[in-house]
């Protein structure tokens, strides 16, 4: 499913209580397998605008399209979210929330994993299947039977994803996941999302680190006041100087020190310490 839109917005408005407008008329497409990045100040609608996706909000105005559950011929179906259930966009939308105490609640880390693939009505063979690679991949085993209040944020953090992981969803939507993550252990849970990318999951990460949406989304989507600014290629996004500057976002330094030596020869639109290193090299070399 490739290049097809898993994820389509139509003329999406959502006021809190009727009163505090919160999304204006957002039209927003996500393709199958794009890894999104979706960044804001406090109070742009980031949040609500992805708890549109998996069905924890509702539009007060306008649809939101999920591709996912299949029809009885077992083609994947654009769906209205409006006609579905949380527990049913759970089989295919898995939000990781951004407080991990916010969505564990099992006595073990193991009963944590099993506890949505159980509510699935998977067989329990197939359960305890998934529990395991869960366990394994993301390095729980050892703390596979501790109740997960005992142990400390990073790994709260890593079982709140893996939890999510084990129920197999099409598209991850992560909210600020490396939030109070010290950075060996946010490098460690980006690579973790990494893989599912690569393994054709749907990543949507809502995030205030640059750094990393500059190093691991595709795409990105600017919001201000509930409203879409710019959604592109990231390193495209990064070219917007007005639209950064006038949403408060800080491109990475290495991206703002590339823009500085363009006179010099240097490309403006670097995202990484790598890119800008290759680039600076080159330079050296007319």
């Amino acid at each position: 499913m490739a290049g097809e839109p898993c994820i389509v917005v139509q003329d999406l408005w959502y006021s809190y209580g009727g009163e505090v407008t919160a999304l204006q008329g957002i039209d927003l497409e996500i393709e199958d397998g794009d890894y999104v990045a979706v960044i804001g100040q406090n109070g742009s609608g980031k949040t609500t605008l992805v708890k549109h996706f998996n069905g924890l909000l509702k539009p007060t105005r306008g649809r939101v399209l999920v591709r996912g559950l299949s029809d009885r011929e077992g083609s994947p179906l654009l769906r209205d979210t409006a006609d579905l259930t949380a527990g049913q966009l759970a089989q295919t939308v898995g939000y990781v929330f951004q407080n991990p105490d916010h969505q564990i609640f099992c006595a073990t880390t193991r009963q944590e994993l099993a506890f949505g693939p159980r509510n699935l009505d998977l067989p329990e063979a197939e359960v305890k299947r998934r529990v395991e690679e869960a366990l394994a991949r993301f390095d729980l085993e050892e703390v596979a039977d501790k109740p997960p209040a005992v142990l400390g944020y990073g790994l709260r953090r890593k079982i709140g994803v893996a939890a999510v992981y084990a129920m197999r969803p099409r598209i991850f939507i992560l909210d600020e996941p490396t939030t109070g993550l010290d950075w060996r252990s946010t490098m460690e849970l980006m690579e973790l999302i990494g893989e599912m990318h690569c393994h054709g999951h749907t990543i949507i990460l809502v995030t205030h680190d640059m750094k990393l949406v500059a190093e691991f989304s595709q795409k990105s989507l600017v919001l201000r006041d509930g409203q879409v600014l710019v959604y592109d290629d990231t390193r495209n996004v990064f070219e917007h100087s007005e639209i950064l500057r006038d949403t408060q976002i800080e491109p990475p330094q290495i991206t703002a020190l590339a823009k500085r030596m363009v006179p010099y020869g240097m490309p403006g639109d670097v995202l990484s310490v790598e890119e800008f290193y290759t680039a600076y090299c080159g330079l050296g070399e007319r």
